[in-house]
């Protein structure tokens, strides 16, 4: 049996994941674990406290599965390899959807840019909110029926914890996994949209695998292809994993 943990990312919760739902071949197995402030999660009593994020979210982070990190959830899930209990870490591999080492970066989304969404964010949280949705949508081959959909998915009952979202764009601003990703303690592959907006040409040409005709949210455009791409990375970190681990031990 496979086992994926799907991660979402800033201002979406789990139910993003769901068009992919009847695309699982069998034998996978899904879990879509809400992060704290999400999906109507009770929200972090600090909420950029990462230890106590990994705390929270220790009894869901299943090591013996490959974590799907989309955007944000990437970079926290990167982030946790290190501060989640050693008897739970590492999982089998890490899949990184939609990002790279951090989320500012050349030919990507700017600093400057993301500390101006930031400040309209503090002004006006549900219409910023409501503007990145339709932003990161921008890559997609209908972004208007794409947008559709999410509002559909997701219909804003119940909206993101605001303390969440925004200690959701300080990690955006501040969070750089290089280090990890330079010596990683699982296999690692990476998956992009070939049209994300979010990510700098040289990040999408250079990702292991690529979907055509997608933006920053596969899941919502080409689902049947994120889909088989996940499933092909993920059988790859299982077999890079496997001839990696010690003789006399066990999946």
């Amino acid at each position: 049996m496979t086992r994926l943990v799907l991660l979402s990312g800033w201002g979406v919760d789990a139910r993003v994941w769901r068009p992919l739902a009847r695309h699982w071949p069998a034998g996978v197995t899904i879990a879509a674990p809400d992060w704290p402030g999400y999906g109507g999660r009770p929200p972090l009593a600090s909420p950029t406290d990462l230890d106590a994020l990994a705390a929270t979210m220790a009894d869901e982070l299943h090591p013996d599965a490959v974590w799907v990190g989309w955007s944000l959830g990437g970079l926290l899930a990167a982030s946790l390899l290190r501060r989640l209990p050693t008897s739970l870490v590492p999982p089998r591999g890490l899949i990184l959807l939609g990002m790279g080492p951090t989320f500012c970066h050349p030919g990507g989304v700017g600093s400057r840019e993301l500390a101006a969404f930031h400040h309209a964010f503090a002004r006006d949280p549900a219409a910023a909110l409501a503007h990145f949705r339709r932003w990161m949508l921008g890559g997609e081959a209908s972004p208007g029926d794409t947008h559709r959909l999410l509002r559909d998915l997701l219909h804003d009952d119940p909206s993101p914890d605001a303390a969440s979202l925004a200690a959701g764009l300080h990690w955006l601003a501040t969070l750089d996994i290089g280090d990890t990703l330079a010596a990683p303690p699982c296999p690692v592959r990476t998956l992009a949209g070939a049209d994300d907006p979010l990510l700098a040409e040289t990040l999408r040409q250079g990702a292991d695998r690529r979907i055509h005709g997608a933006g920053h949210c596969p899941m919502l455009s080409r689902p049947a292809e994120l889909a088989e791409g996940l499933v092909v990375l993920t059988r790859e970190c299982l077999t890079n994993g496997a001839s990696s681990r010690p003789e006399g031990t066990h999946a």
